[in-house]
């Protein structure tokens, strides 16, 4: 399989460590929407040349959600990470709907603030604030954001998290989501370095659109 991305994006990021998580080989194609080149390679496999994007023996998939959900039905060894039960489902679809109708772009938008030195306002982390707070109560009876079972939407919010973590978010007053946010690095290989490496290259990017 091949996945155009790049790993400072923050919907590839999901995409990345589900696949590790399921243990599957990428052709890793590292793809920046900046360069002329890479983008005219990209236009050729997704008309809207977006990242990420997965092709798999010809199949054509992007938008990050939707490559979760496709590499949940086809590879996983059971449904538990994207249930077939109806009601289970609708949850993991709510979760995956707070996070890229609301969270992640509140997330992204304040750490790419804080990676350069710019000032947050108040009114931005309110929304980052009541995002947190609700992950908070998802939590509350539950060892993971749609329930019992680890689902592809903890990968989704877990990356949403990773930004805020990147600005020293403070989640004393959080203890579910600092739980829940520790035991999702014992479900992603590399991890700790990967992070690392996210940091580098998301700040090398802003500092070069804010010259």
């Amino acid at each position: 399989m091949d996945l155009y991305y790049h790993i400072r994006s923050a919907p590839c990021q999901p995409v990345v460590f589900l696949a590790r998580h399921l243990g599957l080989e990428l052709n890793h194609k590292v793809t920046s929407v900046y360069d002329p080149k890479d983008l005219e390679a990209l236009k050729k496999v997704n008309p809207q040349h977006t990242i990420p994007t997965l092709v798999d023996n010809g199949h054509v998939v992007w938008e990050s959600y939707a490559i979760l959900i496709y590499l949940a039905e086809k590879y996983a060894q059971d449904d538990s990470l994207y249930p077939k039960n109806p009601t289970e489902r609708s949850v993991v679809h709510q979760r995956l709907f707070f996070d890229s109708g609301m969270f992640q772009m509140a997330t992204l938008q304040a750490v790419s603030q804080y990676l350069v030195n710019k000032p947050i306002s108040e009114e931005h982390m309110a929304k980052v604030k009541r995002g947190v707070e609700i992950v908070e109560m998802y939590l509350t009876n539950s060892p993971y954001v749609a329930g019992q079972k680890l689902t592809i939407a903890d990968f989704s919010i877990f990356v949403s998290f990773c930004s805020l973590d990147m600005m020293k978010y403070d989640l004393t007053a959080y203890p579910n989501v600092a739980r829940w946010f520790a035991k999702m690095g014992t479900h992603i290989p590399e991890l700790g370095p990967t992070r690392k490496v996210i940091r580098k290259e998301l700040k090398a990017l802003l500092d070069s659109l804010n010259k």
